[in-house]
């Protein structure tokens, strides 16, 4: 299949800037999966289309103020370091600009706010990345000089610095552990006046853990869509929430995924149980894409997607690519807003 076969026209002004003036305010567009029709709704109605019984899973993983600005020390120079991976309590695997500055054993100095925040880099690695140790003498842990230091690290599509508000609009709010450098995004609409809706109607609700990291930024550049690969991120599965979905899809209720990123995690722990959620740690490299046989998605909340990317690919596998690409000229011609701080999508 050709990568060109996910590609739509998008006016430029449709890539939503900023979040809706309030939490859960976007717009729902709904397709149904089996015959094409979609339904053009609000976010805060969600729970009107689902049934009681269904599980809804969420991912609770909390974006990491990731993007550090500093300068070089000695010398002073602006420094960028955008923390990629957490290794240990002081090295991280990160990305330094401008790297040619940024030799093995060079240091860089960040402050903010009255904290101060000291890194080196140790090595250099593969696709440009460093290896990097940070240390600070004031009161607290690194994590917490980086999470008052750090800067959101909006997607490239948001052409804007960051603001105060992207602190609690690029996170959700069930967002618990810190460790991603991306929002998984679908689950930013949800308020807790949405999940109590969600509650009232018999909803089920259940949380797994996936640390977005910097790959899923990551272009399609493959002609083929099978030539493409996705970087490998870690998630999390406690035994409870296992167990719940695990007893949901035996007795034959519906698995409701929010967002590309649970869809990955539950779906890789389901082909390493045979069919079954598995409980634990692991890594996964999965790439969904049409062709995929879904083990545990019954029904997917998605944002509008970036065209010929490998999360629009993820929705087309689940509910058809010329079902999802129909709507979502559909959304254009509706003026829905896209992307991160976009309007969201639910498959059924």
């Amino acid at each position: 299949m050709k990568v060109s076969d996910f590609s739509f026209d998008l006016p430029a002004e449709l890539v939503a800037q900023f979040p809706p003036g309030e939490r859960g305010s976007s717009r729902l567009l709904v397709l149904d999966r089996r015959t094409g029709g979609v339904t053009h709704a609000d976010v805060q109605s969600i729970a009107r289309f689902l049934k009681p019984g269904d599980v809804m899973v969420f991912n609770d993983t909390r974006v990491l103020p990731a993007r550090l600005i500093g300068e070089r020390e000695p010398g002073g120079g602006a420094v960028e370091v955008m923390l990629v991976s957490r290794l240990d309590d002081e090295r991280w695997e990160a990305l330094v600009h401008p790297g040619q500055r940024m030799r093995p054993g060079r240091r860089v100095r960040f402050e903010r706010g009255g904290r101060t925040l000291h890194g080196e880099v140790l090595e250099e690695r593969f696709f440009g990345r460093r290896l990097v140790r940070l240390w600070t003498d004031d009161a607290g842990t690194v994590m917490d000089a980086i999470e008052a230091i750090g800067h959101i690290p909006l997607p490239p599509y948001i052409k804007r610095p960051d603001l105060d508000l992207d602190r609690d609009r690029y996170q959700t709010v069930f967002a618990r552990e810190a460790g991603s450098i991306a929002a998984p995004t679908a689950g930013l609409h949800f308020t807790e006046a949405i999940l109590r809706s969600l509650d009232e109607a018999g909803v089920e609700r259940t949380t797994i853990t996936l640390h977005v990291g910097y790959g899923t930024f990551k272009p399609v550049r493959a002609t083929e869509v099978e030539a493409h690969t996705v970087d490998p991120e870690r998630y999390a599965i406690r035994d409870d929430a296992a167990a719940r979905i695990n007893a949901a899809l035996e007795s034959g209720r519906r698995i409701i995924v929010v967002g590309t990123t649970t869809t990955r995690a539950l779906e890789a722990a389901a082909e390493r149980g045979g069919g079954r959620v598995v409980a634990g740690s692991a890594e996964t490299e999965l790439f969904i894409h049409p062709g995929h046989r879904f083990l545990v998605a019954g029904g997917l909340v998605t944002n509008f997607h970036l065209p010929a990317s490998s999360l629009l690919m993820l929705v087309a596998a689940f509910a058809g690519r010329e079902a999802v690409l129909s709507a979502y000229r559909e959304a254009v011609a509706a003026r829905y807003r896209f992307y991160s701080y976009g309007d969201a999508m639910l498959v059924l």
